[in-house]
């Protein structure tokens, strides 16, 4: 069928362009991740949303078609968290994987899933694998206290291709948003851990979770990543069945002591993780903190 109907209707300008409804949305997602579409239509798709910018109804359409066609990580009912990880360490360390590990030490089933979408930063990918956890493959199972990392790939290989194009435009595109958005395990009541880096995302993505109903909680993360910065608590918002609750007031002044952390690089990040998993160095309390806010919703 193609989608340059839609393209019409998305690509008149920031002032012309109409937006789309949930199931017209849904559909085109849909023929872009199952490869219907060309490189030149794929192209256009993402230039004209970067210049109109996505509404809740579209990404919850997006959405849609997205968690019809992910091979989903198989869950058995265990008490699912889920991070997406896609941003990696530029200035500071990724301890999305620290946040991992400390809920499955607490009995929860961990899903961490991303990809490199920038050559220069540390993936949480590149950590796990120093902490000996490797990618999985299709139709992988996490269990209770078990973290497992799921590459985009596969999950979705035209998820992969839409998140591919910022490689040769330079520019973000829906799928950057979707991916912090999606649920890519098989349990409807697992926790999404999002995170914005700008305050434009902090509406845009609490309007999708409110519309979809999701089970979520949102934070400013650390360079877009889901875990809090460890020299700061952020403030943090809980979405349930529609309903919006802050759970946690931003830290406002400064800190009496900054924590010791590690270079960005992936061995130096896996050992001092190691180090705190071992009691050797302190929880970072805001992330202490965030495990605290996502337990208690877990059992809530």
């Amino acid at each position: 069928m193609g989608i340059s109907h839609y393209i019409k209707d998305i690509g008149r300008g920031k002032d012309g362009a109409r937006a789309l409804g949930r199931e017209q949305a849904a559909d085109l997602m849909g023929q872009i991740l199952d490869q219907q579409v060309s490189d030149l239509e794929l192209g256009a798709f993402c230039i004209a949303m970067r210049i109109k910018g996505e509404t809740p109804e579209e990404m919850a359409g997006f959405l849609d078609a997205t968690h019809a066609r992910l091979n989903k990580v198989h869950t058995g009912q265990a008490p699912t968290v889920v991070l997406p990880s896609y941003n990696g360490a530029r200035k500071l360390p990724v301890l999305t994987p620290l946040l991992a590990l400390l809920l499955a030490r607490e009995g929860m089933a961990v899903v961490v899933h991303g990809s490199t979408t920038e050559d220069k930063r540390v993936s949480s990918q590149a950590v796990l694998a120093e902490l000996g956890i490797g990618a999985c493959g299709p139709s992988a199972q996490v269990h209770t206290g078990e973290v497992v990392f799921a590459p985009t790939g596969v999950l979705n290989a035209g998820l992969e291709r839409l998140l591919a194009v910022r490689r040769v435009v330079g520019l973000r595109n829906p799928g950057h948003s979707l991916v912090k958005l999606m649920n890519p395990s098989d349990s409807e009541n697992a926790l999404v851990v999002g995170s914005y880096t700008h305050p434009e995302y902090l509406q845009s993505m609490s309007n999708t979770f409110a519309l979809t109903g999701q089970h979520a909680l949102l934070l400013r993360g650390t360079e877009g990543e889901p875990v809090a910065d460890a020299r700061r608590t952020p403030a943090m918002d809980v979405f349930k069945q529609g309903q919006t609750l802050r759970v946690q007031e931003q830290q406002e002044g400064s800190l009496a002591k900054m924590p010791e952390l590690p270079s960005i690089e992936a061995a130096a990040t896996a050992v001092y993780i190691e180090h705190v998993l071992q009691n050797l160095l302190p929880v970072p309390a805001p992330i202490a903190r965030q495990v605290q806010h996502i337990l208690h919703e877990m059992k809530a």
